[in-house]
């Protein structure tokens, strides 16, 4: 999950840190890695704390939810058309099921990110903070892969219990696709069909984040090249990642990401703490 952290101060970001920049972005914030957790670390080591982050975060946010838009766009038509039958019964039940789910689903993230997420982005950006996060999340997808059954439909109390797992994503090392993706494993839901709902689950949480964040911008005046970039490269990578993702998920575990977790925060302990 993307979380925001602004800065006062202002200069030129290199057209080679905005391409890093939305290369990890586009990449981490679909596989279940933690998008937040990558670009702390990221900035960290170029030490790039020092242009304007809080408009460089709405783009990269921009890029990632135009991705969910247009990968999705059926899903998407669908649940809108359902949205215009809800009251007349009429249209795909499943679709019902659909909206039904996503509506409930994003209460706990639109929540706590409401009133936490200040709270939450300046306590946990530590890279210990990071690594021991990294280490909880992959711990919780090994549980969601042991007692997997992926036996069951999704129901509006699935995606309830599954919005609850999206809310651990606010912490940065987390990941929002793992969690919730592994929620609804844990719920019975097979791995292709929990990465699907994991994605359309996040679109109200970060069009809402989107929003409020746009709203704290004083102007998109400061846009520079290297930022544009990093935009471009952030959809372009998000859009490859998400599709790799989805037809991954269809035979394999989350077994790789698990091991690539815990190695990154074994190395983040031993050579930057």
């Amino acid at each position: 999950m993307l979380v925001f952290y602004h800065t006062n101060v202002t200069c030129t970001m290199t057209i080679f840190e905005g391409i890093i920049l939305g290369v990890v972005q586009g990449l981490t914030e679909f596989l279940p890695v933690s998008s937040s957790g990558h670009l702390i670390i990221t900035r960290q080591f170029f030490n790039s704390a020092s242009y304007d982050e809080l408009l460089f975060d709405v783009l990269l946010h921009i890029a990632t939810l135009l991705v969910i838009v247009i990968y999705f766009r059926k899903d998407i038509y669908k649940i809108l058309k359902s949205s215009l039958n809800l009251f007349n019964r009429a249209g795909d039940e499943k679709s019902h099921t659909l909206l039904f789910a996503i509506i409930i689903g994003s209460i706990p993230a639109v929540f706590f990110g409401f009133f936490f997420e200040d709270f939450i982005s300046n306590q946990f950006r530590s890279i210990v903070s990071v690594s021991i996060a990294l280490i909880l999340g992959s711990i919780l997808f090994y549980i969601a892969e042991r007692y997997a059954t992926q036996t069951k439909e999704l129901s509006a109390k699935k995606g309830w219990w599954i919005g609850w797992f999206q809310a651990l994503a606010l912490i940065p090392g987390i990941s929002r696709s793992g969690a919730s993706i592994s929620g609804g494993l844990l719920l019975g839901l097979k791995r292709e069909e929990a990465a699907r709902f994991s994605f359309l689950l996040a679109l109200p949480v970060f069009t809402g984040a989107g929003i409020k964040k746009i709203l704290e911008l004083e102007s998109f005046s400061t846009i520079t090249v290297s930022m544009i970039v990093g935009f471009v490269a952030a959809f372009v990578v998000g859009f490859i990642a998400i599709h790799f993702l989805i037809k991954y998920l269809k035979h394999n575990s989350l077994s790789v990401f698990i091991w690539y977790r815990v190695i990154l925060a074994f190395l983040l302990l031993v050579f930057f703490v």
